[in-house]
């Protein structure tokens, strides 16, 4: 096969263009479970093909046969009362080499301790999750159901994991929260009366490697990912895993309503809210946070951490097919109008195509979309508006 020269063509060659050979890819690339459901049978069909394919990709069937068997075990580190409510540290081993850190704020009225479990018989500090354990015998009162109160889990984007509580560290930590109402656990537990757990995404915080720790570098995603490729997990995976693990532990151990159980956060919080509403039924309403979009008009298109990333994503399906998994149950995406990564009117369209999905589920009423006069930050308004009406008062 000879080799045509630039004089035996039309025109000269033109260079490569990365924007145009990355819009192919897209173009052409079939989202094998791209909804097109037309009655709610059909989307049940639907959605019990795509989870288990969705959880097989983010790696969550490897961890699952990895740990099997495996119990994981707590510890509370401290308690602080602040009035308003109470704060505590803690540890949740989500896999034997992994102690988590979580927050876990308990609303006025609850006891300091409410979540503490009894110590194990090695005396080790670790305790594991016993049925009915360390219960508070003090709530709230017109929590209604029991006397169980709502559970809200709150994860963190590219951030500190004390913001999120309400834990400024200098001046600019605290402008930064105040100015974008970043102290979401401390709004639901403070000011909304919620169970709230506010766990350290991983990668971020203790969890970022020891060069990252010493290099005080804000996380740890790139090693994370890089690391998970090889075993076959992903980051998404490994945090939609831990979110599931805290969720088990405060069903078995906090006096929270199961069938009450919520999810929010902002940017990469907003990620693992998607995901792990997607992935886990038991979470009742999912309001992600200045994440909802479309992958191509976001993560596809412009500069985003290496853990937003999920092998062969659009060959399954775009992030509204993802959201639709979620259906019917109540979702509220956050979005900020002038947010520069998660363009709005990619935001409009993904939405658009999911409340279609959610008009098949008979649930369109359910599907908000909550659009704040600002940039990439939380809108606490809506938001705890949202909740509320699907929760009580």
């Amino acid at each position: 096969m000879g080799v045509r020269t630039a004089q035996q063509t039309d025109s000269a060659p033109k260079p490569y263009n990365n924007a145009i050979h990355f819009n192919a890819l897209y173009e052409n690339t079939p989202g094998t479970y791209a909804f097109r459901a037309t009655d709610q049978e059909e989307l049940s069909a639907w959605q019990a093909a795509f989870r288990p394919k969705l959880r097989e990709s983010l790696g969550l069937d490897n961890m699952a046969s990895d740990l099997s068997g495996y119990v994981p075990n707590a510890e509370r580190l401290d308690s602080e009362d602040l009035g308003s409510h109470v704060r505590e540290r803690w540890y949740l081993w989500v896999e034997p080499t992994v102690p988590l850190p979580f927050y876990l704020l308990l609303p006025k009225g609850m006891k300091p301790g409410a979540g503490r479990v009894e110590a194990s018989p090695e005396g080790n500090g670790r305790e594991g999750m016993k049925p009915g354990a360390g219960r508070a015998d003090g709530h709230p009162s017109g929590t209604g159901r029991g006397g169980k109160l709502p559970l809200v889990i709150v994860p963190h984007g590219h951030n500190h994991p004390h913001i999120y509580v309400g834990i400024s560290r200098d001046e600019a930590e605290e402008a930064h929260m105040l100015e974008g109402e970043r102290d979401i656990a401390r709004q639901a537990a403070a000011e909304e009366g919620y169970i709230v757990i506010a766990p350290t995404t991983r990668a971020f915080g203790e969890t970022r490697t020891e060069k990252d720790i010493q290099a005080d570098r804000m996380h740890s995603c790139r090693d994370q990912l890089v690391h998970d490729l090889l075993v076959g997990r992903t980051p998404i995976g490994e945090r939609v895993w831990d979110t599931s693990r805290l969720i088990d532990w405060a069903i078995e151990n906090l006096p929270i309503d199961a069938d009450r159980i919520a999810i929010t956060g902002n940017s990469g919080g907003g990620t693992i809210s998607l995901f792990a509403s997607a992935c886990d039924t038991r979470i009742a309403l999912s309001m992600p946070g200045c994440y909802f979009c479309t992958f191509v008009g976001s993560i596809g298109t412009i500069h985003h951490c290496e853990c937003n990333y999920v092998p062969g994503m659009l060959r399954m399906g775009e992030m509204y097919d993802v959201a639709g998994l979620i259906a019917p149950r109540p979702f509220c995406a956050i979005a900020g109008r002038h947010d520069t990564i998660f363009p709005i009117a990619e935001v409009q369209a993904a939405y658009d195509r999911l409340r279609a999905i959610y008009a098949v589920a008979g649930a369109e009423d359910r599907c908000v979309l909550s659009i704040g006069e600002g940039g990439h930050r939380f809108y606490k308004t809506p938001a705890w508006d949202f909740v509320r009406r699907h929760f009580g008062a």
